[in-house]
């Protein structure tokens, strides 16, 4: 069984026990979460479409790590032969979750 949820604008594919990483959200560790944006659910080859949800379905997570960095990325600017040059550095900020429990 998995299903496909909303969180924080993002579309995931999930399943239970599954962990994954989010954008950062603003709680404690061992916190628990539901998400009420199932978009799409898939059990035993039967598969359930909501529009734009589907009522009733929610999808429970803890959250393992609440801050988790990412990778640097480096974005760089140059405008050739005018000696113009922009380094700027960029790490994103996650919350690692794992997903308890699957509710359609």
């Amino acid at each position: 069984m998995f299903v496909i949820v909303e969180i924080q604008g993002q579309q995931f594919k999930v399943e239970k026990d599954q962990k994954l990483f989010v954008n950062r959200l603003e709680s404690e560790e061992g916190a628990q979460i539901e998400f009420e944006k199932v978009l799409l659910a898939e059990s035993e080859g039967k598969v359930k479409v909501g529009a734009p949800v589907i009522k009733g379905a929610k999808v429970t997570a803890e959250i393992v790590q609440p801050l988790v960095k990412g990778e640097k990325i480096l974005i760089f600017h140059k405008k050739r032969r005018k000696g113009y040059r922009k380094l700027n550095g960029h790490r994103q900020q996650f919350s690692q979750i794992v997903i308890k429990e699957i509710i359609v």
